[in-house]
């Protein structure tokens, strides 16, 4: 093979490394500008992902998808959105759950139970669609984008689904968690009830600290230790979901039946819990900034997978798959707040 072939066979490869870096690149810069627009007064409660993943879909409407980026893109949108789900599970302390949440830990159980539920039966009766519908119980009842995105390939959604519920998510969180605000000082409960209360109904942990930080230190230390619990309950509901999806694949014929295959990331998310809450601080020393950037690094990797998975949105096709689950979710949202006043 001369030199000439040799240098045609590499540049290719090259090309295609450069376009595949490109891609991811893309993804975060698209991060970054959501990040700069969550600054902006106002937009603030919205928050870096939810911004983020509403400029992909609306740069997707805009500009299309960027076809020969598509590799980078698919990449952040798959694995980095593993990753990040893995270093989530370094904010889940099970030691603080089990030892002083046990009785919030029956609580959210029952709130995911009634999210879930309450979700798919509205979705049956308005017609809405099913995979979203599911993907938006799990999410208000656990932990929004991140429930999710974990629980999405167990239940086999597309990256549209995935996409539509995460923005469905952040703009209902966001809703509900200015609400909260406004009421806490016209409400008859105490502020560490009203914390309580945050952190057992609101959608993202984002949520639950901007709702519950207004009213103390006592209330957001409440409202943060009842959303690890709904958080902690999200390793439980994956395998029971597992089991489900595996029953009912069973009841199909040979020719129906697809492989379900087991989020590996989730063992990640498990050990990761498991080292952040036994082992680093107590055996391996760790300071509070460095956990803080290790906790951003996780915002931006999931901000870069939401606009990955924002990005392959097309309104025009799937404008009619988000009003009904849009409105079933409402209606869920509603009565997960008053539900956890009521368990309060």
């Amino acid at each position: 093979m001369g030199v000439g072939q040799e240098r045609v066979q590499h540049e290719p490869e090259e090309s295609k490394k450069l376009l595949w870096i490109g891609g991811v690149l893309f993804t975060f810069l698209l991060a970054g500008v959501g990040y700069v627009v969550s600054l902006i007064p106002g937009l603030t409660y919205v928050g870096q992902l939810g911004c983020a993943i509403i400029i992909a879909i609306i740069y997707r409407q805009i500009f299309g998808y960027p076809e020969f980026l598509r590799a980078g893109i698919t990449f952040s949108a798959k694995k980095l959105l593993r990753l990040a789900i893995i270093l989530y599970g370094l904010r889940l302390n099970i030691g603080i759950v089990l030892s002083d949440g046990l009785g919030l830990l029956l609580k959210d159980a029952i709130i995911i139970i009634v999210a879930i539920l309450l979700m798919v039966w509205i979705a049956k009766v308005i017609k809405a669609d099913a995979n979203i519908s599911l993907l938006l119980g799990v999410g208000t009842g656990i932990c929004g984008a991140a429930a999710i995105a974990a629980v999405a390939p167990i239940v086999k959604a597309n990256d549209d689904d995935t996409a539509i519920g995460v923005g469905i998510i952040a703009l209902m969180g966001t809703v509900f968690s200015i609400i909260y605000t406004l009421i806490r000082p016209i409400l008859p409960i105490t502020a560490v009830d009203y914390g309580i209360w945050s952190g057992m109904s609101l959608h993202e942990l984002a949520h639950v600290a901007l709702a519950a930080a207004p009213a103390g230190q006592d209330a957001l230390a409440m409202a943060l230790l009842a959303k690890l619990g709904r958080v902690f309950l999200l390793v439980p509901l994956c395998f029971i979901l597992i089991y489900f999806m595996k029953r009912k694949q069973a009841g199909k014929g040979a020719e129906d039946k697809t492989k379900i295959a087991f989020p590996y990331f989730l063992l990640g998310f498990i050990a990761m819990s498991i080292f952040g809450s036994f082992i680093l601080g107590d055996v391996i020393p760790v300071t509070d900034q460095t956990l803080e950037g290790v906790y951003t690094l996780t915002t931006w990797l999931l901000t870069a997978a939401m606009v990955g998975l924002g990005l392959s949105v097309s309104l025009i096709e799937v404008k009619n798959k988000a009003m009904r689950p849009l409105i079933a979710m409402t209606v869920v949202s509603v009565v997960v707040s008053l539900l956890a006043v009521v368990l309060v």
